[in-house]
Protein backbone atom coordinates (compact mmCIF):
# COMPACT_ATOMS: atom_id res chain seq x y z
CA UNK A 1 0.00 0.00 0.00
CA UNK A 2 1.02 3.82 -0.54
CA UNK A 3 1.47 6.04 2.08
CA UNK A 4 -1.56 8.08 0.75
CA UNK A 5 -3.52 4.92 1.10
CA UNK A 6 -2.52 3.77 4.62
CA UNK A 7 -2.84 8.06 5.82
CA UNK A 8 -6.82 7.45 4.24
CA UNK A 9 -7.18 4.39 6.38
CA UNK A 10 -5.78 5.77 9.61
CA UNK A 11 -8.02 8.94 9.28
CA UNK A 12 -11.47 6.52 8.51
CA UNK A 13 -10.75 4.54 11.54
CA UNK A 14 -10.24 7.61 13.82
CA UNK A 15 -13.43 8.73 12.41
CA UNK A 16 -15.25 5.37 12.51
CA UNK A 17 -13.48 4.70 16.33
CA UNK A 18 -15.67 7.46 18.34
CA UNK A 19 -18.94 6.43 17.22
CA UNK A 20 -18.13 2.64 17.71
CA UNK A 21 -17.65 2.96 21.52
CA UNK A 22 -20.62 5.24 22.31
CA UNK A 23 -24.12 4.05 23.22
CA UNK A 24 -27.29 3.58 21.46
CA UNK A 25 -29.43 6.65 22.63
CA UNK A 26 -32.07 3.79 22.65
CA UNK A 27 -30.07 2.10 25.20
CA UNK A 28 -29.48 5.05 27.37
CA UNK A 29 -32.91 6.21 27.67
CA UNK A 30 -33.99 2.01 28.42
CA UNK A 31 -31.24 2.56 31.05
CA UNK A 32 -32.89 6.08 32.17
CA UNK A 33 -36.33 4.75 32.63
CA UNK A 34 -35.23 1.34 34.18
CA UNK A 35 -33.66 3.60 36.93
CA UNK A 36 -37.19 5.60 37.24
CA UNK A 37 -38.15 2.68 39.57
CA UNK A 38 -35.08 2.25 41.81
CA UNK A 39 -35.22 0.62 45.21
CA UNK A 40 -31.04 0.77 46.10
CA UNK A 41 -30.35 4.59 46.98
CA UNK A 42 -33.07 4.31 49.25
CA UNK A 43 -31.91 1.39 50.49
CA UNK A 44 -28.57 2.95 51.14
CA UNK A 45 -29.96 5.97 52.06
CA UNK A 46 -32.06 4.04 54.63
CA UNK A 47 -29.17 1.50 55.94
CA UNK A 48 -26.67 4.07 56.64
CA UNK A 49 -28.99 6.68 58.30
CA UNK A 50 -30.32 3.72 60.50
CA UNK A 51 -27.68 1.61 61.00
CA UNK A 52 -24.87 3.97 61.28
CA UNK A 53 -26.65 7.33 62.44
CA UNK A 54 -24.42 10.99 62.96
CA UNK A 55 -21.35 10.40 60.95
CA UNK A 56 -19.16 13.47 62.63
CA UNK A 57 -16.04 13.71 61.04
CA UNK A 58 -13.38 11.78 62.74
CA UNK A 59 -15.97 9.86 64.79
CA UNK A 60 -15.81 6.55 65.67
CA UNK A 61 -19.41 6.77 63.74
CA UNK A 62 -17.92 7.88 60.68
CA UNK A 63 -14.83 4.91 60.70
CA UNK A 64 -17.92 2.40 61.32
CA UNK A 65 -19.73 4.37 58.37
CA UNK A 66 -16.57 3.13 56.41
CA UNK A 67 -17.07 -0.17 57.50
CA UNK A 68 -20.24 -0.32 56.43
CA UNK A 69 -19.52 1.53 53.06
CA UNK A 70 -17.31 -1.08 51.97
CA UNK A 71 -19.53 -4.50 52.80
CA UNK A 72 -22.25 -2.55 50.63
CA UNK A 73 -20.17 -1.84 47.96
CA UNK A 74 -18.42 -5.26 47.76
CA UNK A 75 -21.78 -6.90 47.97
CA UNK A 76 -22.99 -4.91 45.03
CA UNK A 77 -20.58 -6.08 43.36
CA UNK A 78 -17.94 -3.01 43.06
CA UNK A 79 -14.40 -3.39 42.24
CA UNK A 80 -11.14 -2.55 44.06
CA UNK A 81 -13.10 -1.07 47.46
CA UNK A 82 -10.83 0.10 49.89
CA UNK A 83 -10.10 3.17 52.26
CA UNK A 84 -7.96 5.53 51.89
CA UNK A 85 -7.01 6.88 55.06
CA UNK A 86 -5.72 10.57 56.47
CA UNK A 87 -5.58 12.74 59.67
CA UNK A 88 -8.49 15.70 60.61
CA UNK A 89 -8.87 17.59 63.77
CA UNK A 90 -11.34 16.55 66.23
CA UNK A 91 -13.69 18.72 67.76
CA UNK A 92 -16.02 18.07 69.81
CA UNK A 93 -19.05 20.07 70.64
CA UNK A 94 -19.71 19.65 74.15
CA UNK A 95 -23.07 21.12 75.69
CA UNK A 96 -24.03 24.58 74.93
CA UNK A 97 -26.77 26.68 76.56
CA UNK A 98 -27.60 30.87 76.59
CA UNK A 99 -30.05 33.25 78.32
CA UNK A 100 -31.20 36.88 78.21
CA UNK A 101 -30.93 38.12 81.50
CA UNK A 102 -31.73 41.58 81.16
CA UNK A 103 -34.04 43.22 80.08
CA UNK A 104 -35.95 40.87 79.55
CA UNK A 105 -34.90 36.75 81.08
CA UNK A 106 -35.51 34.05 78.56
CA UNK A 107 -33.87 31.43 77.19
CA UNK A 108 -32.34 31.26 73.79
CA UNK A 109 -31.61 27.74 71.40
CA UNK A 110 -28.60 27.52 69.68
CA UNK A 111 -25.90 25.27 68.64
CA UNK A 112 -22.46 25.69 68.56
CA UNK A 113 -20.27 26.40 65.26
CA UNK A 114 -17.48 23.60 64.45
CA UNK A 115 -14.27 24.66 65.72
CA UNK A 116 -15.63 26.95 68.66
CA UNK A 117 -14.14 27.94 71.29
CA UNK A 118 -15.69 27.52 75.49
CA UNK A 119 -17.01 29.55 77.69
CA UNK A 120 -15.07 29.68 81.26
CA UNK A 121 -15.88 26.40 83.22
CA UNK A 122 -18.68 29.30 84.85
CA UNK A 123 -19.61 30.54 81.77
CA UNK A 124 -19.82 34.12 80.81
CA UNK A 125 -22.49 37.09 80.77
CA UNK A 126 -21.91 40.11 78.74
CA UNK A 127 -23.84 42.84 76.82
CA UNK A 128 -25.09 42.15 73.23
CA UNK A 129 -24.03 44.11 69.99
CA UNK A 130 -25.87 43.81 67.50
CA UNK A 131 -25.36 43.52 63.49
CA UNK A 132 -27.41 43.10 60.17
CA UNK A 133 -24.61 42.40 58.22
CA UNK A 134 -21.32 40.86 58.15
CA UNK A 135 -20.08 44.00 56.27
CA UNK A 136 -21.53 45.99 59.41
CA UNK A 137 -19.10 44.24 61.51
CA UNK A 138 -16.46 44.21 59.95
CA UNK A 139 -17.03 48.43 59.22
CA UNK A 140 -17.32 48.23 63.40
CA UNK A 141 -15.09 50.33 65.63
CA UNK A 142 -13.13 47.40 68.17
CA UNK A 143 -13.74 50.08 70.64
CA UNK A 144 -17.60 49.56 70.56
CA UNK A 145 -17.27 45.57 70.37
CA UNK A 146 -14.68 44.71 73.12
CA UNK A 147 -15.57 42.52 75.68
CA UNK A 148 -18.94 41.96 74.23
CA UNK A 149 -21.02 39.09 72.93
CA UNK A 150 -21.26 40.27 69.11
CA UNK A 151 -24.64 39.11 67.43
CA UNK A 152 -24.68 39.01 63.81
CA UNK A 153 -27.79 39.11 61.61
CA UNK A 154 -29.28 38.54 57.98
CA UNK A 155 -32.57 37.30 56.08
CA UNK A 156 -31.49 34.21 54.06
CA UNK A 157 -33.83 33.93 50.93
CA UNK A 158 -34.90 30.17 49.37
CA UNK A 159 -33.82 29.87 45.79
CA UNK A 160 -34.04 27.11 43.33
CA UNK A 161 -30.34 27.00 42.93
CA UNK A 162 -29.19 28.01 46.53
CA UNK A 163 -27.47 30.69 45.45
CA UNK A 164 -28.26 32.89 48.88
CA UNK A 165 -26.22 30.29 51.09
CA UNK A 166 -22.57 32.02 49.40
CA UNK A 167 -22.80 35.26 50.34
CA UNK A 168 -24.69 34.57 53.90
CA UNK A 169 -22.52 31.72 54.54
CA UNK A 170 -19.76 34.39 54.70
CA UNK A 171 -21.21 35.60 58.17
CA UNK A 172 -20.26 31.64 59.67
CA UNK A 173 -17.04 31.37 58.09
CA UNK A 174 -15.32 34.17 58.22
CA UNK A 175 -17.72 36.50 61.51
CA UNK A 176 -16.24 34.41 64.34
CA UNK A 177 -12.94 35.57 63.27
CA UNK A 178 -13.70 38.79 62.77
CA UNK A 179 -15.38 39.33 65.83
CA UNK A 180 -12.55 38.01 67.91
CA UNK A 181 -9.58 39.95 65.82
CA UNK A 182 -11.99 43.18 67.19
CA UNK A 183 -11.86 41.62 70.78
CA UNK A 184 -15.53 40.24 71.27
CA UNK A 185 -16.15 37.70 73.83
CA UNK A 186 -18.19 35.51 71.92
CA UNK A 187 -20.14 35.68 68.82
CA UNK A 188 -23.82 35.00 67.96
CA UNK A 189 -25.40 34.80 64.48
CA UNK A 190 -28.55 33.93 62.94
CA UNK A 191 -28.61 30.29 61.88
CA UNK A 192 -27.66 29.95 57.94
CA UNK A 193 -30.88 28.32 57.07
CA UNK A 194 -34.19 29.55 55.44
CA UNK A 195 -36.51 27.67 57.75
CA UNK A 196 -38.81 28.99 60.94
CA UNK A 197 -37.96 26.46 63.62
CA UNK A 198 -36.58 26.65 66.48
CA UNK A 199 -34.05 23.88 65.28
CA UNK A 200 -30.20 25.87 65.30
CA UNK A 201 -27.80 25.60 62.15
CA UNK A 202 -24.28 24.61 62.78
CA UNK A 203 -21.61 24.20 60.48
CA UNK A 204 -17.90 24.31 60.28
CA UNK A 205 -15.69 28.15 60.65
CA UNK A 206 -11.98 28.36 61.08
CA UNK A 207 -9.65 30.86 62.89
CA UNK A 208 -8.01 32.71 60.53
CA UNK A 209 -5.33 35.44 60.50
CA UNK A 210 -4.20 34.70 64.07
CA UNK A 211 -7.48 34.95 65.30
CA UNK A 212 -8.18 33.91 69.01
CA UNK A 213 -10.88 31.24 69.15
CA UNK A 214 -14.30 32.57 70.81
CA UNK A 215 -17.45 30.74 71.93
CA UNK A 216 -19.33 30.54 68.62
CA UNK A 217 -22.99 29.50 68.00
CA UNK A 218 -25.96 30.01 65.66
CA UNK A 219 -29.29 30.36 67.07
CA UNK A 220 -32.46 29.35 66.05
CA UNK A 221 -33.63 31.62 63.62
CA UNK A 222 -37.36 32.27 65.96
CA UNK A 223 -34.50 33.02 68.80
CA UNK A 224 -32.38 35.06 66.45
CA UNK A 225 -35.94 36.82 65.84
CA UNK A 226 -36.63 37.28 69.30
CA UNK A 227 -33.08 39.26 70.10
CA UNK A 228 -33.56 41.26 67.10
CA UNK A 229 -36.99 42.21 69.21
CA UNK A 230 -35.43 42.62 72.40
CA UNK A 231 -32.31 45.11 70.58
CA UNK A 232 -34.87 46.98 69.26
CA UNK A 233 -36.29 48.56 72.38
CA UNK A 234 -33.15 50.03 73.13
CA UNK A 235 -32.17 48.48 76.34
CA UNK A 236 -28.89 47.01 77.02
CA UNK A 237 -29.50 43.63 76.65
CA UNK A 238 -27.00 41.03 78.81
CA UNK A 239 -26.80 37.21 77.65
CA UNK A 240 -25.37 34.55 79.90
CA UNK A 241 -23.40 31.73 77.57
CA UNK A 242 -22.06 28.59 77.96
CA UNK A 243 -20.71 26.73 75.48
CA UNK A 244 -18.08 23.31 76.57
CA UNK A 245 -16.77 22.75 72.67
CA UNK A 246 -13.24 22.14 72.46
CA UNK A 247 -10.46 21.31 70.58
CA UNK A 248 -9.15 17.27 71.29
CA UNK A 249 -6.26 16.37 68.83
CA UNK A 250 -5.99 14.63 65.52
CA UNK A 251 -8.55 11.47 64.58
CA UNK A 252 -8.37 9.42 61.42
CA UNK A 253 -10.78 9.98 58.32
CA UNK A 254 -11.31 8.68 55.16
CA UNK A 255 -12.50 8.34 51.66
CA UNK A 256 -14.25 4.74 50.39
CA UNK A 257 -13.58 4.06 46.61
CA UNK A 258 -14.96 1.59 44.46
CA UNK A 259 -14.45 1.12 40.52
CA UNK A 260 -16.28 -0.17 37.56
CA UNK A 261 -13.41 -0.84 35.52
CA UNK A 262 -13.82 0.15 31.87
CA UNK A 263 -12.50 -1.49 29.25
CA UNK A 264 -10.05 0.86 28.03
CA UNK A 265 -7.37 1.35 30.58
CA UNK A 266 -6.33 4.55 28.68
CA UNK A 267 -9.70 6.42 28.32
CA UNK A 268 -9.83 7.80 31.71
CA UNK A 269 -11.73 7.85 35.09
CA UNK A 270 -15.59 9.04 35.15
CA UNK A 271 -15.86 9.85 38.98
CA UNK A 272 -18.51 10.32 40.93
CA UNK A 273 -19.79 10.54 44.47
CA UNK A 274 -20.77 12.25 47.62
CA UNK A 275 -19.45 12.76 51.06
CA UNK A 276 -19.88 9.91 54.19
CA UNK A 277 -19.58 12.34 57.07
CA UNK A 278 -22.34 13.96 57.78
CA UNK A 279 -23.01 16.56 61.35
CA UNK A 280 -23.82 14.82 64.79
CA UNK A 281 -27.07 16.90 64.69
CA UNK A 282 -29.31 15.06 62.74
CA UNK A 283 -28.58 11.53 60.54
CA UNK A 284 -27.26 12.82 57.54
CA UNK A 285 -30.08 11.87 55.15
CA UNK A 286 -30.35 15.02 52.91
CA UNK A 287 -26.26 16.04 53.57
CA UNK A 288 -25.23 13.53 52.04
CA UNK A 289 -25.81 9.93 53.12
CA UNK A 290 -28.38 10.54 49.65
CA UNK A 291 -25.81 11.55 47.46
CA UNK A 292 -23.59 8.91 47.94
CA UNK A 293 -26.77 6.93 47.73
CA UNK A 294 -27.95 8.50 43.71
CA UNK A 295 -24.28 7.96 42.76
CA UNK A 296 -23.50 4.45 43.89
CA UNK A 297 -27.13 3.33 42.63
CA UNK A 298 -26.71 4.79 38.84
CA UNK A 299 -23.31 3.23 38.86
CA UNK A 300 -24.58 -0.21 39.73
CA UNK A 301 -27.03 0.21 36.89
CA UNK A 302 -24.08 0.74 33.97
CA UNK A 303 -22.35 -1.86 35.95
CA UNK A 304 -25.29 -4.46 35.50
CA UNK A 305 -25.62 -3.18 31.98
CA UNK A 306 -22.58 -4.23 30.80
CA UNK A 307 -18.91 -3.25 31.02
CA UNK A 308 -18.55 0.26 30.19
CA UNK A 309 -15.24 1.70 28.12
CA UNK A 310 -14.41 4.29 31.24
CA UNK A 311 -13.77 3.32 34.22
CA UNK A 312 -16.42 4.51 36.68
CA UNK A 313 -14.87 5.41 40.12
CA UNK A 314 -17.68 5.56 43.03
CA UNK A 315 -15.90 7.90 45.90
CA UNK A 316 -17.40 8.11 49.47
CA UNK A 317 -15.68 11.39 50.65
CA UNK A 318 -14.75 11.12 54.23
CA UNK A 319 -14.48 14.34 56.34
CA UNK A 320 -16.32 17.00 54.14
CA UNK A 321 -18.15 18.69 56.22
CA UNK A 322 -15.34 20.15 58.67
CA UNK A 323 -13.40 21.33 55.54
CA UNK A 324 -13.23 18.96 52.41
CA UNK A 325 -10.57 17.07 53.49
CA UNK A 326 -11.60 13.94 52.09
CA UNK A 327 -11.74 15.96 48.75
CA UNK A 328 -7.94 17.38 48.81
CA UNK A 329 -6.78 14.26 50.45
CA UNK A 330 -8.45 11.97 47.07
CA UNK A 331 -6.66 14.84 44.56
CA UNK A 332 -2.94 14.42 46.08
CA UNK A 333 -3.20 10.79 46.28
CA UNK A 334 -4.82 10.33 42.25
CA UNK A 335 -2.90 13.43 41.07
CA UNK A 336 -1.31 11.19 38.61
CA UNK A 337 -4.34 9.28 37.49
CA UNK A 338 -6.58 10.51 33.99
CA UNK A 339 -9.77 11.57 35.19
CA UNK A 340 -12.13 12.20 32.02
CA UNK A 341 -14.84 13.78 34.15
CA UNK A 342 -15.87 14.33 37.90
CA UNK A 343 -19.24 14.82 39.55
CA UNK A 344 -20.54 15.00 42.87
CA UNK A 345 -24.19 15.00 44.55
CA UNK A 346 -24.27 16.73 47.24
CA UNK A 347 -27.60 18.85 47.64
CA UNK A 348 -30.33 16.57 49.05
CA UNK A 349 -32.57 14.40 47.23
CA UNK A 350 -34.92 16.62 46.08
CA UNK A 351 -35.80 16.87 42.06
CA UNK A 352 -32.76 17.13 39.25
CA UNK A 353 -33.98 20.51 37.11
CA UNK A 354 -30.82 21.59 35.63
CA UNK A 355 -27.19 19.96 33.59
CA UNK A 356 -24.57 22.17 34.15
CA UNK A 357 -21.27 21.77 32.33
CA UNK A 358 -17.77 23.47 33.06
CA UNK A 359 -15.14 21.21 29.98
CA UNK A 360 -13.60 22.52 27.56
CA UNK A 361 -15.14 24.78 24.16
CA UNK A 362 -14.29 21.82 22.26
CA UNK A 363 -16.33 19.49 24.22
CA UNK A 364 -19.50 21.14 24.32
CA UNK A 365 -21.05 19.36 21.06
CA UNK A 366 -20.62 16.21 23.52
CA UNK A 367 -22.80 17.73 25.75
CA UNK A 368 -25.87 18.22 23.83
CA UNK A 369 -26.88 14.07 23.89
CA UNK A 370 -26.52 14.20 27.56
CA UNK A 371 -29.03 17.42 27.95
CA UNK A 372 -31.69 15.85 24.97
CA UNK A 373 -31.24 12.52 27.10
CA UNK A 374 -32.01 14.51 30.35
CA UNK A 375 -34.80 16.22 29.01
CA UNK A 376 -37.30 13.75 29.20
CA UNK A 377 -36.71 14.15 33.03
CA UNK A 378 -37.89 17.91 32.96
CA UNK A 379 -33.94 18.82 33.30
CA UNK A 380 -32.71 21.79 31.12
CA UNK A 381 -29.57 22.66 30.15
CA UNK A 382 -27.75 25.36 31.66
CA UNK A 383 -25.91 26.90 28.72
CA UNK A 384 -23.11 29.05 30.57
CA UNK A 385 -20.39 26.84 30.52
CA UNK A 386 -18.37 26.53 33.13
CA UNK A 387 -21.17 26.69 36.15
CA UNK A 388 -20.32 23.27 37.19
CA UNK A 389 -17.99 22.08 39.75
CA UNK A 390 -18.75 20.33 43.81
CA UNK A 391 -17.46 20.53 46.82
CA UNK A 392 -15.25 17.64 46.95
CA UNK A 393 -14.17 17.83 43.70
CA UNK A 394 -12.72 21.27 44.09
CA UNK A 395 -9.03 20.37 44.05
CA UNK A 396 -9.70 18.19 41.20
CA UNK A 397 -11.58 21.00 39.57
CA UNK A 398 -8.38 23.58 40.01
CA UNK A 399 -6.13 20.71 38.22
CA UNK A 400 -8.32 21.22 35.04
CA UNK A 401 -10.68 17.85 35.43
CA UNK A 402 -13.44 19.00 33.34
CA UNK A 403 -17.05 18.71 35.76
CA UNK A 404 -20.74 18.25 34.97
CA UNK A 405 -23.22 18.79 37.60
CA UNK A 406 -26.86 17.74 38.14
CA UNK A 407 -28.66 20.30 40.12
CA UNK A 408 -31.32 19.17 42.47
CA UNK A 409 -34.22 21.58 43.25
CA UNK A 410 -32.59 23.64 46.51
CA UNK A 411 -36.13 25.33 47.52
CA UNK A 412 -36.53 23.49 50.45
CA UNK A 413 -32.49 22.55 50.97
CA UNK A 414 -31.45 25.19 53.95
CA UNK A 415 -34.63 24.60 55.92
CA UNK A 416 -33.21 21.21 56.70
CA UNK A 417 -29.23 21.72 56.21
CA UNK A 418 -26.73 21.21 59.05
CA UNK A 419 -29.86 20.56 61.92
CA UNK A 420 -31.04 18.10 63.69
CA UNK A 421 -34.19 17.94 60.76
CA UNK A 422 -31.80 16.17 58.54
CA UNK A 423 -33.18 12.69 58.48
CA UNK A 424 -34.72 10.24 56.60
CA UNK A 425 -38.62 11.20 56.51
CA UNK A 426 -37.08 14.39 54.57
CA UNK A 427 -36.70 12.04 51.39
CA UNK A 428 -39.35 12.23 48.75
CA UNK A 429 -38.59 8.37 46.96
CA UNK A 430 -40.09 9.18 44.11
CA UNK A 431 -37.54 12.50 43.80
CA UNK A 432 -34.99 10.25 44.82
CA UNK A 433 -35.73 7.66 42.15
CA UNK A 434 -35.75 10.80 39.35
CA UNK A 435 -31.96 11.47 40.94
CA UNK A 436 -30.86 7.80 40.07
CA UNK A 437 -32.31 8.63 36.71
CA UNK A 438 -30.50 11.55 35.77
CA UNK A 439 -27.34 10.09 36.96
CA UNK A 440 -27.83 6.57 35.07
CA UNK A 441 -28.40 8.89 31.95
CA UNK A 442 -25.46 10.89 32.56
CA UNK A 443 -22.77 8.20 33.62
CA UNK A 444 -24.15 5.48 30.08
CA UNK A 445 -22.72 8.50 28.01
CA UNK A 446 -20.16 9.91 29.45
CA UNK A 447 -18.30 6.32 30.26
CA UNK A 448 -18.94 5.04 26.63
CA UNK A 449 -17.97 8.49 24.76
CA UNK A 450 -14.58 8.82 24.08
CA UNK A 451 -14.21 12.82 23.68
CA UNK A 452 -11.85 14.53 25.77
CA UNK A 453 -13.75 16.67 28.00
CA UNK A 454 -10.32 18.48 28.90
CA UNK A 455 -8.74 19.85 30.21
CA UNK A 456 -10.36 22.95 31.32
CA UNK A 457 -8.14 25.67 32.08
CA UNK A 458 -8.70 26.95 35.96
CA UNK A 459 -10.73 29.97 36.68
CA UNK A 460 -8.72 32.65 37.97
CA UNK A 461 -11.56 34.28 40.16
Amino acid sequence: MTKKILAALAASAALIAPASAQIAPEKVAALRDAALKDDLAWDITEGLTTEIGPRQAGSEAEARARDWAVEKLKALGFQNVHIETFDVPWWERGEASAEITAPFPQSLTLAALGNSAATPAKGLSAEVIGFDSMAALEAADPATIKGKIVFVTHRMAAAQDGSPYGPVGQIRRSGPSVASKKGAAAILIRSIGTDHHRVPHTGVQSWVDGAKPIPAAALANPDADQLERVLKRGKPVTIALNITARMAGTRKSGNVIADVPGRDPNAGIVLVGGHLDSWDLGTGAIDDASGVAITTAAAKRIMDAGQPLRTIRVVWFGSEEIGLFGGAAYARAHRYEKHALAAESDFGADRVWRFSTAVKPEALPAMKPIAEALAPLGIVLNRKNGEAGGSDTDDLQRSGVPMVSLNQDGTRYFDLHHTADDTLDKIDPEQLRQNVAAWTTLLAITANDTTEYGPVTPSKE
